[in-house]
């Protein structure tokens, strides 16, 4: 009777699915690392006897409904051994395995553990994996493995240059990405301007990147997810491992409890580049101040056989300044989950989670007896609660449905101004909103060759009070509107505003050979939250803000189209995919707009459209001495916004219509690994002077066409090496090491970050153009990795 009410439940919201009238039974688990305990994320499960399977899901968990008899259940996973299971089905059963690791079988390596063909047979496209193993091999710079800076060697995702925050994925800008920490939102996800990023390697255990075909669970950006799990801790043994670098040192400590039940993790990362250089620097000098730090955890503990909680957390800092001059920023977040079966079928995970991204700028603020100082903390703070359903109808149907709600508390500025012992308070007050939403989604295999993944999403956006509205007039399009007074006041929790945006979303899969594959995919997303920026690229100081009367949620469209296919008994994949998108609400500026500390910052924006479409192409070697890949992306990135170039479509800032990638991996032996990355990529657009005139006898450029990014910087092109030699004497009697020689920019090139021009010094009626590069020379550098 009670199933009977689900399969009624589900046929009222609309999912049609055929019911078997045979006894069925359900076989169902987790798939876990033998070595660690580690559930295993996307392990085949394949039912011979049927010819059809499952794959786990994000916690490992898979379950599959047969009729009544006996199977053969295979699990395979590339880089693992495969097992091989005969079950009778003649009642519901629980089957969990554990699978070992088959890299001290193999003579061969491998740079992915996926499952075998999930790149044809899996619903799934545009979406890129890059295991951890792949990465800590690839060269770094300085020497330190880094998870943002190694998927920008993927296609379709580029970066504005040298230094810059963030990844732009298909035409988005970096605010578009949603960057999950165990689900948790990342609002700044770079160290020290860029060069790193937040995510330790030592504790992450996978990262997905979906840039299209995204399924309905994922909302609130438009461009891309990137999806980053944290690892739960060894349940077997206790296990220490770091490195020691030129920058930076890591230690990572893993411990079992409870008699295996549980585990838990704890990293942390320093750098020492304030240490390093504080010999060096003259008396002006002597107290600056340059580092950064972070701190991950996680804990997990298994209630029973059906409930299992999760708890983990972040916690960095980056902090830079010198005398009296202070700036720094930083995240923390919480997450607590709590994964349920609630039968056989029905697979629950409930998330809720805190994210805090705070930075700060200041001058003589620490100072009590200083008469001039300066002291501005801003904030973004997002609560959520989110329950996700996974119910495995059969084999051929899986449902997932859920929803979330997310509360917005944004501080855009707590600034104080002190002049001569008078002080002025020129904060800015609180903005407060939540956002709503319900899914529903559905997987369905129709034959061998075909399969459907549909779903369809809900959102649903307030701006709250208390605060202020203003309507805004302007005189001339294009230039700054100023405010009309009085505003509209509005009480605590009273809507000011509201939004709701249906998303649908749809990925087709049509088998040609075994071994090959057509997908199509269609995605409409909605995003209520902006990032202001109007600098060549984003920095930690730019401003988080909310839909409102005037700024209207981003949306995005987009359709992709491929051919997957693998070669060589899965030695090989490639892949082309072409995508064409649509981007509504995109935000600009108008000329020297203010968007610090502007009470009526909304004057200052202006809204447009965007497009990009492109073609990536993929090739990907798996096995084998020698692994790696190339890609090639040829793409175009545009904008139009009335009053700007003459109100015609211009590249975007970081369009870049060429990107080659490609990244090779050596084994020469079992202790000594070599590796290569290489990229090339077209300059990104800036806008020049066409002409000058002359002011008192200087000369002053002007762009006499008003046309926006109008020419394009140089190339941009870098090789980098590394080796990675395992020591032969033991750590402590029992570990091991490992020695990692790098050099990134190996040719010495000095690759452009912008291009400006100025007066020549020499002679003022010359004009110059200046190029400014972040790193204008090779960096070496070697770093020593422990494990006992």
């Amino acid at each position: 009777m009670k199933n009977r009410k689900i399969y009624l439940l589900l046929l009222l919201l609309g999912v049609c699915f055929q019911v078997n009238a045979q006894n069925r039974q359900t076989v169902s688990g987790y798939v876990k690392d033998k070595a660690n305990g580690e559930g295993l994320i996307g392990v085949s499960v394949y039912v011979r006897e049927a010819a059809t399977g499952v794959v786990t899901n994000p916690y490992g968990f898979y379950s599959i409904t047969l009729p009544s008899g006996n199977y053969t259940l295979v699990f395979s996973y590339i880089g693992y051994q495969k097992v091989t299971k005969e079950v009778t089905l003649d009642a519901d059963k629980t089957l969990s395995i554990e699978m070992e690791d088959e890299s001290n079988q193999l003579q061969e390596v491998t740079v992915s553990t996926q499952r075998e063909d999930e790149n044809v047979r899996s619903i799934e496209m545009s979406v890129n994996k890059v295991e951890m193993k792949t990465i800590r091999k690839m060269p770094a710079l300085l020497g330190e493995v880094d998870l943002i800076r190694s998927i920008q060697l993927l296609p379709g995702v580029t970066t504005v240059g040298e230094g810059a925050s963030g990844f732009n994925v298909r035409g988005g800008d970096v605010s578009q990405n949603l960057v999950l920490l165990d689900e948790a939102p990342v609002y700044n996800s770079s160290h020290l301007f860029g060069f790193f990023s937040v995510f330790n390697p030592d504790a992450v255990k996978d990262v997905k990147l979906i840039k299209g075909g995204i399924p309905a669970q994922y909302g609130g950006r438009i461009s891309s997810i990137l999806d980053v799990r944290m690892k739960e801790g060894n349940s077997k043994k206790r296990e220490v491992n770091g490195g020691i670098g030129t920058i930076f040192s890591r230690l990572n400590y893993e411990q079992p409890f409870a008699k295996g039940k549980g585990s838990f993790i704890v990293a942390g990362r320093r750098s020492y580049i304030d240490v390093l250089a504080k010999p060096f620097l003259n008396s002006d000098l002597k107290d600056s101040k340059f580092y950064f730090y972070d701190l991950t955890a996680k804990v997990n503990y298994q209630l029973g056989d059906k409930d299992t909680f999760y708890a983990s957390g972040y916690f960095g800092k980056d902090v830079f300044g010198g005398g009296d001059f202070g700036f720094g920023w930083g995240n923390a977040t919480a997450t607590a989950r709590w994964n349920h079966i609630f039968s056989n079928k029905l697979f629950m995970n409930l998330t809720g989670y805190y994210s805090n991204y705070d930075y700060s700028l200041g001058q003589n603020a620490n100072d009590p007896n200083a008469k001039d100082k300066f002291d501005w903390k801003s904030k973004i703070i997002s609560t959520s609660i989110k329950p996700d359903f996974t119910f495995y109808i059969t084999p051929n149907n899986q449902l997932t449905f859920g929803g979330q709600y997310i509360y917005y508390d944004t501080r855009p500025g707590r600034a104080l101004a002190v002049s001569e012992g008078q002080s002025t308070d020129i904060s800015l007050d609180p903005k407060y909103a939540d956002e709503s939403a319900l899914y529903i989604g559905n997987e369905q295999k129709f034959s061998d060759r075909v399969s459907l993944q549909y779903g369809i999403r809900y959102s649903y956006f307030r701006s709250l009070g208390p605060g202020t509205e203003y309507q805004y007039l302007t005189d001339e399009i294009g230039q700054r509107k100023e405010p009309v007074f009085p505003g509209t006041e509005y009480k605590r929790g009273q809507k000011i505003k509201s939004y709701g945006n249906w998303e649908p979303r749809a990925s087709l899969n049509i088998g040609v050979t075994s071994n090959a594959s057509i997908k199509a995919s269609y995605n409409r997303t909605a995003q209520y939250l902006h990032l202001l920026s109007n600098t060549a690229a984003a920095s930690p100081l730019d401003v988080w803000t909310l839909s409102s009367p005037i700024i209207q949620p981003e949306k995005a469209d987009q359709v992709a189209l491929g051919w997957f296919q693998n070669l060589k008994d899965n030695t090989y994949e490639a892949s082309v995919e072409v995508y064409y998108k649509k981007l509504y609400n995109q935000i600009d500026y108008v000329p020297a707009s203010d968007l610090l500390l502007n009470q009526f910052v909304a004057g200052d924006l202006l809204f447009g459209k965007g497009r990009a479409y492109g073609a990536e192409f993929y090739l990907k070697k798996n096995k084998g001495k020698l692994t790696g890949w190339i890609s090639y992306t040829l793409s175009k990135t545009e904008r139009q916004v009335e009053s700007i170039n003459n109100n015609d479509w211009f590249p975007a800032r970081f369009d870049k219509p060429h990107n080659f990638t490609s990244v090779a991996i050596y084994e020469m032996s079992k202790r000594l690994s070599l590796s290569a990355n290489f990229t090339i990529t077209s300059g990104t657009p800036a806008t020049f002077p066409t002409n000058r005139w002359e002011f008192q006898g200087w000369p002053v450029g002007n762009n006499f066409e008003n046309r926006r990014n109008n020419n394009r910087i140089p190339a941009y092109h870098r090789l980098d090496l590394a080796a990675t030699l395992k020591s032969k004497k033991k750590l402590f009697k029992k570990g091991e090491g490992e020695w990692v020689l790098s050099c990134y920019n190996v040719y010495n090139r000095r690759n452009p970050f912008s291009i400006y021009t100025r007066v020549n010094e020499d002679n003022a009626l010359k004009t110059e153009a200046v190029r400014y590069a972040v790193i204008g020379s090779f960096i070496p550098a070697i770093t020593y990795n422990f494990k006992f």
